[in-house]
């Protein structure tokens, strides 16, 4: 009578090895997954206002760019743009304050 072998157990060190690249590529999944949501939100957030949500437009002022909010008016500087104000010569300060006002309405 033939003998019944039995199919081979894995050994410890390959359940070992195959739980440890499992979590590895479950960990890597989970990497490009909240890269890609954070790219998400990051698109869904550009130049957008952020006490209103409207779409910002920008504008220049005396060689500086400016984000306007239709809407509620708000204006925002990007990074390095407030040093840029401190370089103008102080006697056009004022110029530039009331060029970069001029045509907001008033409240």
């Amino acid at each position: 009578m033939p003998t019944r072998t039995e199919p081979e157990k894995p050994s410890r060190n390959e359940d070992e090895y195959f739980l440890k690249h499992d979590a590895e590529l479950i960990k890597e999944m989970r990497a490009r997954l909240d890269r890609e949501r954070a790219e998400t939100e990051r698109r869904a957030h550009w130049m957008k206002c952020p006490k209103c949500g409207a779409d910002l437009a920008e504008t220049e002022y005396h060689h500086l760019k400016v984000d306007l909010c239709p809407d509620c008016r708000g204006m925002w500087l990007d990074a390095g743009e407030i040093q840029m104000v401190e370089q103008v010569k102080e006697n056009r300060i004022a110029d530039f304050i009331r060029d970069l006002f001029k045509g907001l309405p008033s409240k």
